[in-house]
């Protein structure tokens, strides 16, 4: 069955493509029985699984209880799971884990992603799309609004430095030497992307979801707006709306699809 690129209507349209180019490396082959979404935010990669594969069973799985509440209120046949990804892992042989910017959060990828292919029955894939936020100024910008105000306590160490070792990021030589040693075939790229925005789309598409995460669990009503208005301020600040009426924005994301 082809991947129905309309079918991405559903999806932010600036999430577009990472998960249209990771699922577009997925082995031709492959015919899951069982897929985990991880990080699955509001869940409409979860959903789309679904409908590709509809003799699959498809857990999505999501450390925040708001994006979960968010998922859940489109009907669907997936099955919704909250746990620390830190620790949580499949119980059972997956033959597809997958993560379309979910995991840039989580800690210990040195142990997480070893792990995860431990957790594959045979031929199984482990695909991820990884956006690297720590080299973004609307990350840096981010941390600044977090800490700069009368939420700066209830915020704090909600971003925790994932990836990174010793205050080094994790870079493409890490994930292949953690993955190499369980693997018959690995796929690695990096990807830059560069979104013409405009209007409040910076803050209100570009990252409402996995970004602004920590926020969401933390913040509510008015002192939720406040700080998102202050975030936009900054935001429009560093990336000015150019005479054509968009501005530029670059995303990096790394990716890798692994076969056991």
């Amino acid at each position: 069955m082809t991947w129905d690129p309309n079918a991405f209507a559903t999806i932010d349209v600036l999430r577009r493509r990472p998960v249209m180019d990771l699922t577009a490396a997925l082995p031709f082959s492959l015919a899951p029985n069982t897929i985990v979404d991880l990080g699955c935010g509001a869940g409409q990669l979860s959903r789309l699984l679904a409908t590709r594969w509809p003799l699959a069973d498809v857990l999505a799985v999501d450390q925040s209880p708001a994006m979960l509440r968010w998922a859940a209120d489109t009907p669907s046949r997936v099955r919704y799971q909250q746990a620390d990804l830190t620790v949580w892992r499949p119980h059972w042989p997956a033959d597809l884990v997958i993560s379309a910017g979910g995991l840039q959060h989580v800690a210990g990828h040195e142990r997480l992603f070893p792990d995860l292919l431990q957790a594959l029955g045979p031929g199984g894939v482990l695909a991820v799309a990884l956006p690297r936020p720590q080299d973004q100024t609307a990350h840096r910008l981010l941390l600044e609004t977090a800490a700069d105000g009368p939420w700066s306590d209830r915020l704090h160490g909600a971003w925790p430095a994932a990836q990174s070792i010793g205050g080094r990021s994790y870079g493409p030589q890490d994930y292949y030497d953690w993955l190499s040693p369980q693997a018959t075939a690995i796929d690695l790229w990096e990807t830059e992307y560069f979104h013409a925005l405009d209007g409040d789309v910076p803050l209100l598409q570009w990252l409402h979801q996995a970004e602004l995460v920590p926020v969401m669990d933390r913040l509510t009503g008015p002192e939720l707006d406040r700080f998102l208005a202050a975030y936009r301020r900054r935001l429009e600040t560093a990336y000015p709306e150019h005479s054509s009426g968009s501005a530029l924005i670059p995303t990096q994301w790394l990716f890798m699809v692994v076969r056991v």
